[in-house]
């Protein structure tokens, strides 16, 4: 049997919000933080979903409370933060994590509907979050927001899901001198990940082959790594880092 693996409790006496996080990515980084000793808010927009990731955590001994919410739905994220604040008092990280990607259109043949379901979700989605979560983040809080390996060179498939995620990257510098000092603002870019979300990629051997090709490690990511980023990210571990993202994707092309 693996053994457990023991973490440190860089979060104790911490609470943590984590959107879209009763799978893949949002859910490993939600189990990490937990596991550090954070209080973690999950949410998603399947109750079904969310119990199930509630009971889940609980039985790792995660001190943890799930709400519904679809990130768009402007009720549902002051329901977010009001449930947190009331439950403990205060939200020491937010990790924006949700995001959607409707279309595989070419830019230019996608219908203005899904270009503005794409902004709602991906980016202003992550502003009107922390609109309603500052004021409850004291000195020291932490924002990560999940960008993509895509905002540096968009996929042909994802053509304008990656430009959302290059908004992120803006957003991140923006957000960081905005709510600086006491609240430092960072971002994380995943490679390719085999997650629900990018199954249609990852169940394909051939590209999956040809991802892993493309990256230095010849590997595709887990969500574990993903977590164990957005940890350090979000940890005192980063206390003098803001405004910077962390593109964790085995090598893969982003930038100098």
């Amino acid at each position: 049997m693996e053994k457990k693996k023991e973490f440190g409790k860089r979060f104790a006496g911490k609470v943590a919000i984590v959107t879209a996080s009763t799978q893949g990515i949002g859910f490993a980084i939600a189990q990490r933080l937990g596991c550090e000793g954070a209080s973690v808010v999950i949410s998603s927009r399947k109750l079904k979903n969310v119990d199930e990731a509630v009971e889940k955590l609980k039985a790792q001994g995660i001190e943890v409370i799930g709400v519904v919410c679809h990130v768009s739905n402007a009720e549902q994220r002051k329901n977010l933060i009001e449930k947190t604040v009331q439950k403990y008092g205060k939200i020491d990280v937010v990790v924006s994590n949700a995001a959607a990607n409707p279309s595989v259109e070419s830019i230019l043949q996608t219908q203005e509907s899904v270009l503005d379901k794409l902004w709602e979700i991906n980016v202003k989605a992550s502003i009107l979050l922390l609109k309603d979560a500052a004021p409850h983040m004291p000195k020291g809080s932490s924002v990560i927001l999940i960008s993509s390996i895509g905002g540096y060179n968009p996929h042909a498939s994802m053509a304008m899901y990656g430009v959302t995620k290059t908004a992120l990257l803006g957003l991140t510098k923006a957000l960081a001198a905005e709510m600086a000092p006491d609240t430092r603002v960072n971002c994380i870019a995943p490679g390719f990940v085999p997650t629900h979300f990018a199954d249609f990629i990852t169940n394909n051997d051939a590209m999956r082959a040809s991802i892993e090709q493309g990256t230095l490690l010849n590997r595709l990511g887990t969500t574990e790594d993903m977590a164990s980023a957005t940890a350090f990210l979000a940890s005192d571990d980063a206390s003098y880092i803001t405004g910077e993202t962390l593109v964790v994707a085995g090598g893969m092309p982003s930038r100098l």
